[in-house]
């Protein structure tokens, strides 16, 4: 009972003693955590994880064990194995790094009046291409800069409008095969070539035009609306997934959901960023006062 009760205590006393930086750092850690998950399972290195995960378990149960032979073989090539992931994994970390050091620097989207002009424009054209079995392939920047992916098309930097959009797709246009990038509510470029995705679990029925716009989603933030040119069906692939046979009505709320809350929530951010700098300022103001019983 005496253990129980100064467990019990001593848990107490750690709890009380967790300040608003520890809980800071534990809500960071769980993120990341979660995001690296979350990364993996889709992702092709999701099978890879496992293993690993497997090997750490053999690894743990070699040292419960007490199986010396094992698990200093396990330990040898886990120092070598360091390498080969990072080797392994070497598109995956390059794709990670390019979205945070891209979505540091990069500014967001226009006002909202724009926003919501550009998407009207937006699900007015692919309406009318849907109807008319014309492919279309259209790319909303986000935080991700996809600058490399529009010096591979022709500059254009012009309003959103749907007539243009449906020349730029018409299929005797010059331009027509390749992807529209808006940047900024702007049609930024159009004929740009796309990567294509690595995934080997999409359905067989998806085409090249389906395959470009989920690798660019998997790769990027951006939001990627695509219309079919052969049943005219309209899809958008965000973050590596497809919804497919939308409407015209669907694709207008998707849409709205993904850039114009997006400001919102960015404000709400901001709001909640200055608050814990606030906080932690007066914190540390707190630490730094001096005693008064030693004045």
């Amino acid at each position: 009972m005496d253990v129980i009760s100064s467990a019990l205590s001593g848990f107490l006393t750690k709890i009380t003693s967790i300040g608003v930086t520890d809980v800071i750092d534990i809500l960071v850690v769980a993120f990341l955590i979660y995001k690296i998950i979350q990364f993996v399972r889709r992702t092709s290195s999701y099978n890879l994880a496992k293993g690993i995960i497997l090997v750490f378990l053999v690894l743990w149960l070699s040292e419960l064990f007490r199986l010396t032979m094992i698990s200093y073989l396990i330990r040898n090539l886990m120092e070598l194995g360091l390498i080969a992931l990072l080797i392994l994994f070497q598109p995956e970390l390059r794709r990670i790094l390019e979205r945070v050091g891209s979505s540091l620097t990069s500014g967001r989207q226009g006002s909202s009046p724009a926003m919501e002009r550009a998407i009207a424009q937006t699900v007015q054209a692919c309406s009318d291409m849907s109807a008319s079995h014309t492919g279309a392939l259209i790319i909303f920047e986000r935080g991700v800069h996809l600058s490399t992916v529009m010096s591979t098309g022709t500059i254009i930097n012009a309003d959103i409008t749907s007539e243009l959009i449906k020349n730029i797709f018409y299929n005797k246009a010059p331009l027509h095969d390749g992807a529209l990038v808006i940047r900024d509510t702007r049609l930024a470029a159009a004929g740009c070539v796309l990567p294509l995705t690595q995934s080997t679990n999409l359905s067989k029925d998806l085409g090249m035009r389906h395959r470009a716009g989920i690798g660019l989603s998997e790769q990027s933030d951006a939001v990627v609306v695509i219309v079919s040119e052969e049943t005219g069906a309209i899809s958008v692939a965000i973050e590596g997934m497809l919804k497919r046979h939308l409407t015209a009505a669907t694709l207008d709320k998707l849409l709205h959901s993904e850039l114009v809350q997006e400001e919102t929530e960015n404000s709400k951010r901001s709001v909640l960023l200055a608050g814990l700098r606030k906080l932690l300022k007066g914190e540390k103001n707190e630490q730094d006062k001096p005693d008064e019983k030693n004045l």
